[in-house]
């Protein structure tokens, strides 16, 4: 199984970055065009790109202002069998992001892209939480 990690620091409040990676009204902002779920244990979230991208996972685990995972289960072939997740760490006055995409069979182009284009939105998600910037979606990695 092959991984994607990845870790940035934002400078704001655990509960700030915790809204953003959980919250569809804030997900939207950094990441998929349109998006719907409850940030609850075994709820599904619904990742809208395009019409051909249209995907779906649920959340595997959640705690309050430190971690955000989601098991994908409906999307395409190399992304079925992932799960990505966020853990939050407090530092002072900024939060230590680590991100996982885990469960790739293979580390083919799509899982390097992928990689790549995680880099790009956690810099956006980044932007959003310290600055209120909003990358147009079509812009997004």
């Amino acid at each position: 199984m092959n991984t994607i990690n990845l870790a940035l620091k934002i400078k704001a409040k655990p509960e700030a970055v915790f809204k953003a990676i959980t919250e569809p009204i804030h997900l939207i902002r950094w990441w998929p065009l349109e998006c719907k779920g409850i940030p609850k244990e075994n709820e599904t979230y619904n990742f809208f790109f395009t019409p051909e991208y249209d995907w779906f996972g649920k959340v595997v685990k959640i705690v309050p202002n430190t971690c955000f995972h989601v098991k994908m289960t409906k999307a395409d072939s190399d992304w079925n069998p992932t799960t990505f997740g966020f853990n939050l760490k407090s530092e002072k006055e900024a939060v230590w992001l680590e991100f996982f995409h885990s469960g790739w069979q293979e580390c083919n182009s799509h899982f390097k892209k992928c990689g790549y284009s995680w880099a790009l939105l956690l810099h956006a998600l980044k932007q959003y939480v310290e600055h209120e910037i909003i990358i147009p979606f079509k812009e997004r990695a």
